[in-house]
């Protein structure tokens, strides 16, 4: 991990949280005096479950996984951080503690802004405040929605669920490289890396996707998508 900052100053950051389009100028300022950016590595961890929540995180650069560690020591994979995310549990308004971890999927240029500011910022700017009320609660809504779908569909459904993720939400391509490994799928599915290999197995022999170890590429979008429906 690196500390260079490479980012000039927040007015002018294209990877900038939309809600930051309600600060004012002073604002930005004060929120540019109370940063620090740094460099990590594919495989580090930007965030430990657990740790205080001292700042919040924004990527410039790069993806990153967040994910919660079991007691058992399985993880779960609640979904990927890319540029332009408020990277921020709920744990920060309720213990001061991060809920989930985060680790670097590709090379990341990061950038942490001290939490007191935005708490600041939310007693003083209302629309500031509303923006990250509204930013949590569909994240609230993500999760709840997902929590669902493990638990009622079978794990053709969640596998199908889960490229689609990636088609959709992450990449915006029906072809992709594939940056979560087999075991990873499982922890992101709930499921056994044996199950989800088995799974998109049965998804090239019905010509619905195309997997290697490296490469996506959805063949049969609306099949697919009738799996994810149907479950």
């Amino acid at each position: 991990m690196s500390g260079i900052n490479l980012i000039n100053s927040c007015e002018g950051c294209t990877h900038g949280w939309k809600n930051f389009e309600h600060l004012t100028k002073n604002e930005l300022q004060m929120i540019n005096a109370n940063r620090y950016e740094a460099t990590f590595k594919p495989g580090e961890v930007m965030i430990k479950q657990g740790s205080p929540t001292s700042n919040a995180l924004f990527l410039a650069s790069g993806m990153a996984k967040m994910y919660i560690e079991g007691s058992t020591g399985k993880n779960f994979i609640i979904g990927i951080a890319l540029p332009g995310m408020l990277v921020l549990g709920p744990g920060a308004f309720v213990n001061s503690r991060h809920t989930y971890s985060v680790s670097a999927i590709s090379t990341v240029q990061a950038c942490f802004i001290g939490f007191n500011i935005f708490k600041q910022l939310v007693r003083e700017n209302g629309e500031f405040a509303e923006g990250m009320i509204e930013d949590i609660s569909n994240k609230s809504l993500q999760a709840q929605h997902r929590m669902v779908n493990l638990s009622q569909k079978r794990m053709s459904g969640r596998v199908a669920d889960a490229l689609l993720y990636f088609s959709d939400e992450v990449f915006r391509s029906d072809e992709y490289d594939m940056v979560f490994s087999r075991q990873e799928l499982g922890d992101m599915t709930s499921m056994a890396k044996e199950c989800v290999v088995r799974i998109l197995k049965e998804f090239e022999d019905s010509g619905v996707v195309y997997s290697d170890s490296s490469k996506v590429r959805i063949l049969n979008k609306e099949k697919l998508v009738q799996i994810s429906e149907k479950g």
